[in-house]
């Protein structure tokens, strides 16, 4: 079933991923990781962005966390974190602000 941004849930591995594009590339990272190109490959992995506060009112504000869709090492820099996007949200843009502000991550968006 397509979501409001027109991409199809699909199912490789056991794993869930949000598109087909998604899923794709994930397909790509396991032959890299095969050859020895990449090591290491996450799926889903979460980075906290802003740690759990409390306010003025002693009211708990829940964390902020991003979520990539991969995450794996390579030889030359080292950790890359990638986002398969289509659309790019206003959260995400701010999400991937606070990612290279916060762990000094730059995210490769791959279409």
């Amino acid at each position: 079933m397509a979501n409001k941004y027109r991409n199809a849930k699909t199912i490789h591995d056991g794993i869930t991923f949000d598109s087909k594009a998604e899923a794709s590339r994930y397909i790509e990272l396991k032959m890299l990781q095969k050859a020895g190109y990449i090591s290491n490959l996450r799926t889903q992995a979460e980075f906290e962005l802003i740690p759990k506060l409390i306010n003025e009112y002693g009211k708990t504000e829940r964390s902020v966390k991003y979520k990539a869709d991969f995450v794996y090492s390579n030889g030359t820099t080292g950790v890359v974190v990638e986002d398969v996007k289509g659309f790019k949200t206003k959260d995400y843009i701010i999400k991937r602000k606070l990612m290279l502000e916060k762990h000094g991550i730059t995210i490769m968006e791959i279409k």
